[in-house]
């Protein structure tokens, strides 16, 4: 708390950032006591400079955001939350607060997160008896299509590796990262728990 350098209003910028995308959700402020209460309750506390007050982010939407790191920039004066959000982080319902602006194509960051999410619509709406004829509900409702999908289009890599283009390298390797993503989603998992692995592989 000592070290964070609070403008002469008392606050300080907070990017707020999705801990398992990467995603960039909102940016708010805090003060002293929001900065106090976020690292005591393990939630985003946030002070509106519009209503003056301090307010929990989700406190009538219960989409609350639960701190898993808070970092803070080389000056001290700007801090990163990095949160697993319970909900949309936007007052409009929007997942990130984010979604004007130039909107055409997506950073390559978006791409997972994104297909991961669709994924989980496909799986979601299988379990309530509406899976559709979507590809993905095909390969869902038959697991061990799965696996040998995954072995096809990993040997479609290694073996374009050898001798294709570039281009074709890239997309084969997208169809294994999608064919990956339905496999881990069909065991109610996501890229999130290889990620962690390879994290850990770090220290």
């Amino acid at each position: 708390m000592d070290e964070i350098a609070f403008d002469e209003n008392g606050l300080v910028p907070c990017v707020v950032q999705d801990w398992r995308t990467g995603e960039v959700l909102t940016l708010a402020y805090m003060n002293e006591e929001a900065l106090r209460r976020t690292r005591e309750t393990g939630e985003t506390h946030f002070f509106s400079r519009s209503r003056q007050r301090l307010w929990h982010k989700g406190e009538t939407s219960g989409n609350v955001q639960r701190v898993r790191a808070l970092r803070y920039d080389c000056d001290a004066d700007a801090i990163l939350a990095l949160v697993e959000p319970a909900g949309p982080a936007c007052h409009t319902g929007e997942r990130t607060c984010f979604h004007r602006g130039d909107r055409g194509r997506p950073a390559p960051h978006e791409a997972l997160p994104a297909l991961e999410r669709t994924i989980a619509a496909r799986r979601e709406a299988a379990s309530r008896g509406e899976a559709g004829s979507s590809y993905t509900a095909e390969l869902l409702a038959d697991p061990p299509r799965i696996g040998d999908k995954v072995r096809e289009e990993a040997d479609e890599v290694a073996r374009a590796a050898q001798s294709e283009s570039d281009e074709r390298v890239c997309e084969e390797a997208a169809d294994v990262l999608y064919h990956l993503s339905v496999l881990l989603a069909s065991r109610g998992l996501t890229l999130e728990g290889a990620l962690e692995v390879l994290n850990g592989r770090r220290r």
